[in-house]
């Protein structure tokens, strides 16, 4: 999936995309008024101080009264007091916000990637993907749980300050608010293109991250082919694209910070050298001249801070921007708004009409043309036919991971669209061809057959999958952790832990894809009795390239180029002659 956009319009949306954040903020409404509250009493306390000071200068030194002193210093200690408590309240509020808010964003947007359709992620790698759940979801909570508290405590305080400068001397602040346009003007300017560049350098870190999960996921296939020193040249290239992006966005932060800097400061000088000739002209108090510094300096302080988290928002924006992006990717196999129950028990008969299916990758190539086929409940149906004849093609259907363009797919007579794609998907039990294992125990591996099922279902699928003595002679048995993508099995051993997954869910229809290709001659063997067993009384439909696996199915239809070209059993599509006697020939010739 491409995520990049024109320039233009993310200039032109800059922090649009932070608003989106609100209404994972919104469940937690009390933790957002208290960090309001605590931040609007701390930026107080703040603003406080300088009067404090100037009181103690003005009627403390100036009179040379101790108890002014006195109670001058213990109004200083209360305002550092009260700054604390709301300091380390702000703290509190925002962090356990931040930590909730994004918590809730990470697993709704998880939530929603796991439910979109196979078409997407034939377009979308997955790298890219954990990206947007671990760094752009970590950005977002930086700048909730940093960033934005320091940008709001900056924006509040620099405008309380400015308006206790007016209050302390109108002509000093009518100085200081020439250079104040001066000081904005860049930070919003180039926010712009802070923005671009943050997006930008996203993209880079994503697409290092797509590269990285690409190539530990297949470490046996580039250590087999002696790959590692190309794969580390590829990741190279993708971490030095990724770093010449940030350097852009960080040579431009390093510029902005540096011009705010100096114009902050030769604001401060400016005003410092105006109150300091008024002060010796007698036209000033040294205490209002002290508090009119301090408050400028809290001003110039807030600006600036203001100024170094500015690019973080953006990025943090840009952040967001990607996140929603994924969040509004629909997929195109909808779920009906009142679907059809399947009759219970369902019988699994199963119907393709007239069904005309192109991949969207592949949209001038016909997967299948023409394609109708009945299987009766209980039936065993066979699909032999060369590579990209489409038999996958046919359980991808069924499974509806994809819409046929034309012609339609029904079970027991519903089509499959008006099926509830739980119902659907729970009345089938699949044993694809790459074992899918998780880095989870062994019985965890089966279980995910049937999450409900007790330890003895689990076992028993287990020995009727030819796969219990195996297991029973790990260090911990079922509990055996199989590592990830479980490399601690070999391919039989998988493939077996897949079987005995199918025989725990015990749907009415079984998808077989290439069950005991993996599986040596001994093992196979061994299991081919559970197999029967798993295919009594149900609907099956198998994939086999090995005739010898499938003589005994019911029925065999052969395909090629996405159509049906002869179906019968072994021995009358044998006498038939045709596409099925030459794979024949060439399988059981030797």
């Amino acid at each position: 999936m491409s995520t990049q956009s024109s320039t233009a319009p993310v200039a032109k949306r800059r922090f649009s995309a932070l608003p989106l954040i609100w209404p994972h903020v919104r469940p937690y409404r009390g933790l957002f008024v208290g960090w309001l509250g605590f931040l609007a009493l701390s930026s107080l306390a703040t603003l406080t101080l300088p009067v404090a000071v100037r009181l103690m200068i003005d009627h403390g030194f100036a009179h040379a009264d101790p108890r002014m002193i006195d109670s001058s210093f213990l109004g200083l200690f209360a305002v550092a007091i009260v700054l604390a408590l709301a300091t380390a309240g702000r703290y509190y509020c925002v962090t356990v916000l931040g930590e909730r808010t994004v918590a809730d964003l990470r697993r709704g947007l998880y939530a929603h990637l796991i439910a979109l359709d196979q078409p997407f992620y034939e377009r979308t790698r997955v790298g890219e993907l954990t990206s947007r759940l671990s760094a752009d979801c970590e950005l977002v909570q930086t700048v909730l749980t940093s960033s934005l508290s320091v940008a709001l405590r900056s924006l509040l305080t620099a405008l309380g300050g400015t308006l206790m400068l007016v209050a302390t001397s109108p002509r000093l602040a009518g100085y200081a608010a020439l250079v104040i346009p001066l000081v904005i003007a860049p930070i919003v300017l180039m926010g712009r293109r802070q923005q671009r560049l943050s997006r930008a350098s996203q993209d880079r870190v994503a697409d290092a991250a797509a590269v990285a999960n690409e190539t530990l996921n297949a470490t046996y296939a580039v250590q087999a082919y002696a790959r590692e020193k190309y794969e580390i040249a590829r990741y190279d290239a993708a971490i030095l694209r990724a770093v010449a992006t940030a350097k852009k966005r960080i040579r431009q932060r390093a510029l902005l910070t540096a011009l705010v800097i100096v114009l902050i400061f030769g604001a401060i000088t400016l005003v410092l050298w105006s109150g300091a000739r008024s002060v010796m002209a007698g036209q000033l108090d040294v205490g209002v001249l002290s508090q009119f510094v301090f408050y400028a300096i809290i001003a110039a302080g807030s600006i600036g801070g203001l100024s170094e988290v500015w690019s973080e928002i953006a990025r943090a924006s840009g952040a967001m921007e990607r996140i929603d992006e994924l969040m509004k990717t629909q997929s195109t196999i909808r779920e009906p708004v009142a679907p059809t129950a399947l009759a219970q028990p369902p019988q699994g008969r199963i119907r393709f009409d007239r069904v005309e299916f192109r991949y969207p990758s592949r949209p001038d190539t016909p997967a299948l043309h023409d394609f109708t086929l009945d299987v009766n409940s209980g039936e065993t149906v066979a699909l032999v036919g060369p590579s990209g004849a489409g038999k996958s093609t046919v359980f991808h259907l069924l499974l509806r991971f994809h819409d046929p363009q034309r012609g339609s797919v029904s079970i027991d007579g519903v089509d499959l669209p008006q099926l509830a794609l739980a119902d659907l998907r729970g009345a089938i039990a699949l044993v694809p061809q790459d074992t899918v294992m998780f880095g989870a125990s062994a019985r965890d591996n089966i279980r995910f057959g049937r999450v409900d099922a007790n330890d003895v279902d689990v076992i028993a699928a287990a020995k009727t999958a030819a796969a219990h003595d195996f297991i029973a002679a790990q260090p911990q048995g079922y509990d055996t952790h199989l590592g990830e993508r479980g490399m601690r099995l070999s391919g039989g051993q998988q493939q077996r832990i897949s079987i005995a997954r199918a025989l725990l869910k015990n749907a009415p229809i079984l998808l077989l894809d290439e069950a005991t290709s993996n599986l040596d001659a001994q093992s196979e063997a061994a299991i081919q009795q559970g197999l029967e067993h798993l295919m009594r009384g149900r609907t099956t439909l198998i994939i086999a390239h090995r005739l010898a696996t499938v003589l005994k199915a019911d029925r065999i239809v052969v395909m090629d180029a996405g159509r049906i070209v002869a179906q019968g059993t072994h021995a009358e599509l044998l006498r038939a002659g045709g596409l099925y006697a030459e794979l024949a020939r060439l399988q059981f010739a030797a």
